[in-house]
């Protein structure tokens, strides 16, 4: 009951936000260095959603702000956690449609090393190779699965501080 209490604020929220993208990247980490899971172009663009997500949730919360600036960081955190769950569908997509991705195709950095950034977004978008396979789950749902339900609570939450009454008056 009291940690409840303790989220009514919306400064609690953004700091609640930014521990989860923290904790969700360390365990990306951790599927990576000591599972020898190597991310695909898809879950690295994921990964970066996450931190900025986090950071301006981090920001959010130190600077504590009223009025316009309550909006201003609501909007950037359902920006960044949007685009991010965009991508999870898109990945969450193509691994259930795995006979329409091509066989294999080169890294991200590869990709950012040969070809301008406007030929590398469309061929990330494509996914091809590693983005459609399944390497790991956790109660029958993926990674990609699993990034898009925590964007979607994500964006819940920063909804949540946009919206709530009670977490916006204490400001």
């Amino acid at each position: 009951m009291i940690f409840i209490g303790a989220l009514k604020t919306a400064r609690s929220l953004y700091f609640l936000m930014f521990a989860c993208c923290l904790g969700l990247m360390g365990f990306g980490l951790y599927l990576q260095h000591a599972m020898h899971l190597e991310p695909c172009p898809l879950c690295i663009v994921q990964r970066y959603a996450f931190i900025a997500t986090g950071v301006i949730a981090l920001i959010a919360a130190l600077h504590n702000p009223k009025g316009w600036g309550r909006f201003t960081y609501v909007l950037l955190i359902v920006l960044a956690a949007g685009a991010g769950a965009g991508v999870a569908g898109r990945q969450v997509w193509l691994q259930h449609h795995p006979q329409i991705v091509a066989e294999c195709a080169p890294g991200l950095e590869y990709m950012l090393d040969s070809f301008p950034l406007a030929q590398v977004l469309p061929m990330l978008f494509k996914g091809e190779g590693d983005c459609a396979k399944v390497v790991w789950q956790f109660l029958g749902l993926s990674i990609p699965e699993w990034s898009l339900i925590w964007f979607v609570i994500l964006l819940m939450g920063a909804l949540w501080i946009a919206l709530n009454r009670s977490a916006n008056r204490r400001w």
